[in-house]
C-alpha cells in the first residue's frame, strides 16, 4: 500500500506524543496531515508509540471525551471519527490527552508544536525523531514498567526470570528504530 499524497492546500502539523511520568521520557515527533480525523491520529499513535491495539483508548482534550462511542460510556462521548486534527488543535502549541489502556492508564501527552505548508513530494504521516522503547503491553503502567526494568537488569531479583520468559529473552529500553516506525505509518491513510 502507498500513502496517498496530500492535498496541497492540506497543513501539516508537527506534534510530539510524550508518555507523561516516563523516566527517561519516552516520546516520539510526528508529521501528519491536518485533514486527518482524530480516529486515524489514534492509528499514528499506535504505530509510532509502538502499541498494540489491544486495549480502550480516548482523547481528552479541553475537557471533552473523543473515542468511539458504544453504549457502555460512563461519560457522553465525542464520536472521534467525526473530528479532524484541524478542528480541535487549530493553533500550535495547543496540548491535549491521549489515554491508552484504561487498566495500565498509558497517558501521552500530546502537542501541537508547528503547523507548516507540505514539502513537496513527502508522503504523510511520517515520524521524524523519537526516544527509546514502548513499553510492554500489560506491564502495569508506568510504575509497573519501572519495576520490570528494575527486574531484568537485575539477575538477582526475585521477579528477573519469570519477566525475561514473559518478554521473550531480552527487552532493549533504549532501542528506538525510526525506519520500522515509518514502514508501519506507511498503511495509515
Amino acid at each position: 500500500m502507498s500513502v496517498k499524497s496530500v492535498v496541497l492546500s492540506d497543513q501539516i502539523y508537527q506534534i510530539k506524543i510524550t508518555l507523561r511520568a516516563s523516566k527517561p521520557p519516552i516520546w516520539r515527533r510526528v508529521m501528519v496531515p491536518s485533514h486527518f480525523s482524530l480516529y486515524k491520529l489514534h492509528q499514528v499513535i499506535q504505530m509510532a508509540m509502538g502499541w498494540t491495539n489491544s486495549h480502550l483508548h480516548q482523547f481528552i482534550i479541553d475537557g471533552q471525551y473523543y473515542s468511539i462511542p458504544s453504549s457502555e460510556d460512563w461519560e457522553p462521548i465525542l464520536d472521534e471519527r467525526r473530528y479532524k486534527l484541524s478542528q480541535i488543535a487549530p493553533y500550535a502549541k495547543h496540548k491535549f490527552v491521549y489515554e491508552y489502556d484504561f487498566g495500565d492508564n498509558w497517558e501521552h501527552v500530546i502537542v501541537v508544536e508547528k503547523i507548516l505548508p507540505p514539502e513537496s513530494g513527502a508522503k504523510y504521516p511520517v515520524c521524524i525523531k523519537g526516544k527509546r522503547a514502548c513499553p510492554p503491553e500489560d506491564v502495569g503502567g508506568v510504575w509497573g514498567y519501572a519495576t520490570f526494568l528494575e527486574a531484568i537488569k537485575d539477575p538477582t531479583h526475585e521477579e528477573h526470570d519469570s519477566y525475561l520468559e514473559w518478554i521473550g529473552d531480552e527487552f532493549a529500553s533504549e532501542e528506538f528504530n525510526l525506519d520500522d516506525i515509518n514502514q508501519g505509518l506507511r498503511h495509515v491513510k
